[in-house]
């Protein structure tokens, strides 16, 4: 079966398309909006703005989070900031070139008009931040401050010290608990979705498990809005944090939603390395760092003297040799390559061997301790808790890791998946960053899509269904999915096997940041292929599941998504080896320049791959959506 897929892409001009479509899209009456409910699970900074402008706009609105509190959600880990073509330094930024600059960061492999649209909103997100009292960093006349990210050469990105994801969600919170605390909103904490109710073709409702309790409940709404973030956690070794998974994309997906160009996935430059093989988690140093700290190692393999017993002129600050346009601030899949390649020539750094350095001395000089304090504190003293050093007097070790993903479920230029009134919002779906994000434009897109796109296209979707009632939850739509979701949870008790959800999920991340991860190869996918089964069929048999359905268990919460990962990763490898071509963070190595840079393939694969479910992941079936650019050139990236 092939999927049909509409993008709803309006006619017009790039710059106006936008509003004039907002005009000629559907309207519900600010007195009728009361009579529609809609779900949104996820209240991260996507979720929480939507739930929020939702019920400030009168909608009924249920939200869902697995964490005790929606301040808990991952976004509060977004460090540098967040970009907005606001143009403050006069430095030649406008709406026109953040959109260029999103298009090339992405390596042409994004619709046009969404990535307009969100270059378009940005303008707005800052002062709907500044005015929930956002504390932005700000120049000494007052006005806000903003600094440089990769990929860009004007300074766009605006900045709460190194806090910006946290900040932006505590005002994104507080829209939210003010409307809970009037009602509007029904918050459930400690619920994670578990399936997505489909009746005549259209999304429902949802299934869930309270993870106190274990207690399976079904809810009913007119539009479900999944705002769940990404599934890098199948690498295991990443930058999210622990809890974040796939469960509710990947079980959407089962039910029929496509899952678009699952192989694009980014490998953030500037992490901590890994200090052991039995580390469980790994931590981002912002890429905001890159605006002050050189990266550099020495010109020689081998080399064990300490950073500062090796002089100037016998270190290689590789980045600015080869770029010289972009230096250190060239796009992260391009900066992780490189720093892969310096490691691969025996040049890494510390105990293991396994990372670069990020040197702060120039700066420090430069501008003096107090002023780099003043930028980083927070970032250098999470830095030296973790490794003892001191970055201040010793240059970070810092090496790539699995950040976000570009990839998730496919929505239309409304956000809607192929799924009528289920829709996909921030990391969610794969709407905007082609195939490489650029930095700090993840926060940008979670709040783009939440107060200010999905509240207009919702309305489109709704405004027919006035005077429809909820399917209710004991419809046999939703006692089937019950029954399935129960049966599921019952299953991994049953097994008693001898090793942890861990053990497997650790094995299978060693696979895929093997063959799946900064660069990709046909003998290396395949063997990805026959290994990652292999793995799975093993973990079906072996697993080992500690006590019962009916409490919190949090073994049981991680069986159900470590088996999710299993069947997107054998998902994500088979994109990847179709797509025989490099683009952004996707680097098929028999696809590259004479000097090792991303070679596209645009006759071929200027498309977005959107994998249908089968049944069986290793046998998903593709439909491509063409990419068309009008406005911005198709061209080789260069950075130099």
């Amino acid at each position: 079966m092939v999927l049909e897929l509409d993008a709803k892409i309006p006619e017009g001009d790039l710059d106006t398309l936008w509003e004039k479509h907002k005009f000629d899209m559907k309207l519900v009456n600010p007195n009728n909006k009361r009579k529609f409910d809609v779900i949104v699970v996820g209240t991260g900074l996507a979720g929480a703005s939507a739930a929020a402008s939702l019920a400030e706009l009168g909608y009924n609105v249920k939200a869902f989070t697995f964490h005790d509190s929606p301040r808990r959600a991952h976004s509060i880990a977004a460090q540098g900031g967040i970009n907005a073509a606001k143009n403050y330094h006069g430095d030649g930024d406008s709406v026109f070139r953040l959109f260029y600059d999103t298009v090339k960061g992405g390596d042409y492999r994004s619709r046009e008009e969404n990535v307009y649209r969100l270059a378009e909103v940005s303008l707005n997100i800052i002062d709907q931040a500044t005015a929930q009292g956002v504390p932005f960093a700000r120049e000494y006349g007052g006005k806000l401050d903003n600094r440089s990210f990769g990929g860009a050469q004007v300074s766009r990105t605006f900045y709460a010290r190194g806090q910006t994801g946290q900040q932006l969600l505590l005002g994104a919170y507080q829209s939210l608990a003010r409307v809970v605390g009037l009602g509007q909103v029904e918050m459930h904490t400690r619920t994670e979705m578990l399936d997505v109710v489909v009746k005549d073709g259209r999304a429902v409702g949802i299934v869930t498990r309270n993870l106190i309790t274990g207690e399976i409940e079904s809810h009913s709404a007119h539009a479900v809005v999944l705002a769940t973030g990404g599934y890098s956690n199948v690498y295991y070794l990443s930058t999210n944090a622990m809890a974040c998974n796939a469960t509710a994309i990947w079980r959407a997906h089962r039910r029929g939603a496509a899952f678009a160009n699952p192989c694009y996935t980014q490998i953030h430059p500037t992490c901590i390395p890994s200090a052991e093989e039995f580390q469980s988690k790994l931590t981002l140093m912002s890429e905001s760092l890159r605006n002050d700290g050189r990266i550099w190692v020495s010109k020689k393999a081998g080399d064990d003297r300490k950073a500062n017993e090796i002089p100037e002129n016998e270190r290689d600050y590789y980045l600015e040799r080869r770029y010289p346009a972009f230096g250190n601030l060239v796009p992260r899949d391009v900066a992780s390559r490189n720093a892969e390649a310096m490691i691969n020539e025996g040049k890494g750094v510390g105990p293991l061997k396994n990372g670069v350095y990020l040197d702060f001395a120039d700066s420090i000089k430069r501008l003096g301790e107090d002023t780099i304090r003043e930028r980083y504190g927070n970032l250098f003293e999470m830095y030296e808790r973790i490794t003892d050093e001191n970055p201040y007097e010793v240059p970070m070790r810092i090496y790539p890791a699995p950040h976000y993903t570009m990839g998730g479920l496919w929505v239309d230029y409304h956000l809607m998946t192929n799924i009528p009134g289920l829709y996909a919002i921030g990391e969610a779906n794969f709407s905007d960053h082609g195939a490489n994000r650029l930095g700090a434009s993840a926060l940008m897109q979670g709040l783009a899509d939440g107060y200010f796109v999905l509240p207009y296209t919702i309305g489109n979707y709704l405004a027919p269904m006035l005077g429809e009632p909820l399917v209710p939850t004991d419809d046999v739509a939703f006692t089937e999915v019950e029954s399935e979701v129960t049966e599921r949870t019952n299953h991994w008790l049953s097994i008693k096997g001898t090793r942890s959800a861990d053990y497997f999920h650790r094995e299978l991340g060693k696979i895929m940041i093997a063959h799946c991860g900064m660069s990709r190869n046909e003998a290396g996918l395949k063997q990805a292929l026959i290994e990652i089964p292999a793995l799975y069929e093993e973990f079906k048999k072996d697993v080992k599941v500690l006590g019962s359905a009916e409490t919190f268990n949090q073994s049981l919460e991680n069986v159900q998504r470590v088996d999710d990962y299993f069947q997107l990763a054998e998902l994500m490898c088979l994109d990847a080896l179709k797509r025989e071509e490099s683009c952004g963070g996707h680097c098929r190595e028999e696809s590259q320049t004479e000097d090792g840079e991303a070679l596209r393939n645009d006759d071929d694969f200027a498309y977005v791959a959107a994998w249908e479910w089968t049944g069986d992941p290793g046998k998903a079936e593709v439909t491509k959506e063409p990419l068309d650019f009008k406005y911005v050139k198709l061209s080789q990236r260069s950075y130099k």
